[in-house]
């Protein structure tokens, strides 16, 4: 129940610092040296001497002195305050003022005998607060374009090896409790969430949906089933901000079973603040949650509604690519176009994923809304993010069997046939068994089977109620992990 979006998309859309001219040191003047003495002196002698012996000594002690720092040279203004001490102490466009006498002066520690100092001129300060000013915003988009090379040179763009944890995401709500209209919502929400362009069937605007930004490292999430096709094919994919602007994507990597991609734009890196990620846990039936997207290539689209169950399992896709959703229903209004776009709550935290609607007409070009729509939680909207960001993959949990979905009678989920080597076949599950609970939570057929399976982790352990032979048991089963 996943609907293909192919709606045409909507209108497409420096300086040098100066280098500071060289001090010139001046020279320093040759030194003189005094005469040699000889023969008996006279008193009078005696006294010429010793005063010229004196002159000689006076000139080696200053010599031994340190020079004074070029730094003390610089005095206050009369009548201005001293500020201050520290690079950002001084009141802006104000000369720096000397160290505080108590302190030492920089390099008194230091003699420099030998080598001759110069007197800067006042234009240096300003010259070097640019250049210092200059260097760290060099440094600053540096180190945010450190990302778009990659942490690890053998990565392919946009992995993270850390995942969301070495990504900067949003937590915090936008808006309170008192704040949490729908208009407040859309004003939080729309300028981080875009319209997804991917080329389908050789036509580069075949396939339309929505997206939102995941954090400031350029990250988008959507879904699966919208950049499929260009994926595939190696074919274009671009995202559209509120203002209209193209920014060129690729895929980093998707999962077809849970309908999730994430896509790295690099030029959107630091220009979008994320979108806040919240907890469908907390949702409660009936309250209102906002879904925003581009349907029928409309960008930035904005529907209300209500949560209208919670906890359903759907199907999404074709046979060959089938998601299993356990999903947030809505009455909010969801079309073809809508796909990948955030469900919010009104603190403006995205709880879901836009994903799927049920029509009278089918899915595609021609289906239309009818008030029910389905998002993917945004819990598992993080599990396979993480995991997409660190390896390019995700993974499902399975348990090995197949299962009956067809049945209705709402009695359970029937064991078809058991894989030879499975977690199942090592629990001791059988051909024929009814797994009628997991963990405690009732299941009433295949798919809703496949469904609870799939909210947990490759990994985790889980208990099966199984009914056999009118006796029921509890399993434990070890759920590996496959990717897709």
């Amino acid at each position: 129940m996943s609907e293909q979006d192919r709606t045409e998309p909507s209108q497409p859309p420096e300086q040098q610092p100066e280098r500071a001219p060289e001090a010139r040191a001046e020279q320093p003047a040759p030194q003189q040296t005094g005469p040699t003495w000889g023969g008996r002196p006279t008193t009078e002698q005696a006294q010429v001497e010793q005063a010229q012996v004196e002159q000689p000594r006076a000139e080696q002690a200053r010599e031994a002195q340190p020079p004074a720092d070029w730094t003390s040279r610089t005095q206050p203004l009369p009548g201005v305050p001293a500020q201050a001490p520290g690079p950002w102490g001084q009141p802006y466009g104000q000369q720096p003022q000397p160290y505080p006498q108590q302190f030492p002066q920089p390099g008194a520690h230091a003699a420099r005998t030998d080598v001759p100092t110069a007197r800067v001129g006042g234009w240096v300060w300003p010259v070097v607060a640019v250049l210092a000013l200059v260097v760290g915003v060099i440094g600053g988009v540096v180190g945010a374009a450190g990302f778009r090379i990659l942490d690890e040179a053998s990565e392919e763009p946009g992995l993270v090896s850390t995942g969301l944890d070495g990504v900067e995401t949003r937590e915090d709500a936008p808006l309170t409790a008192a704040d949490g209209t729908i208009a407040n919502v859309a004003d939080a929400l729309l300028p981080s969430t875009v319209q997804i362009i991917a080329e389908f069937g050789g036509d580069e605007s075949g396939a339309t949906g929505s997206g939102f930004v995941l954090d400031r490292q350029g990250h988008v999430v959507t879904n699966s089933h919208v950049v499929a096709d260009a994926d595939e094919d190696g074919g274009r994919i671009q995202v559209v901000d509120q203002e209209g602007n193209r920014y060129d994507a690729e895929v980093v990597g998707r999962s077809a079973v849970y309908d999730l991609a994430v896509l790295i734009a690099p030029e959107m890196a630091g220009e979008f603040e994320p979108s806040a990620l919240g907890a469908s846990t907390r949702l409660r039936v009936g309250e209102t949650v906002v879904a925003i997207g581009s349907p029928l290539g409309l960008s930035s689209t904005v529907t209300a509604g209500i949560v209208s169950a919670l906890d359903r399992p759907v199907t999404t896709g074709d046979p060959e690519s089938t998601s299993y959703i356990n999903a947030v229903q809505t009455d909010a209004a969801i079309n073809p176009g809508n796909s990948g776009g955030p469900l919010v709550n009104l603190l403006g935290e995205v709880v879901g994923v836009n994903s799927a609607i049920a029509t009278t007409g089918g899915f595609g070009r021609d289906a239309g809304n009818i008030g029910v729509g389905f998002a993917i939680p945004v819990e598992q909207v993080r599990i396979t993010a993480d995991q997409i960001l660190r390896t390019g993959e995700a993974q499902y949990p399975v348990i090995g069997a197949e299962v009956r979905t067809g049945n209705d009678d709402g009695d359970g989920a029937e064991i078809q046939e058991v894989t030879a080597g499975s977690a199942a076949e090592e629990a001791g599950l059988q051909d024929g068994d009814v797994v009628t609970e997991v963990e405690g939570l009732r299941v009433t057929d295949g798919i809703a089977l496949i469904v609870a399976i799939r909210t947990y982790q490759p990994g985790e352990r889980v208990d099966f109620t199984v009914r056999r032979d009118g006796q029921e048991r509890v399993v434990s089963i070890e759920l590996r992990g496959q990717v897709g």
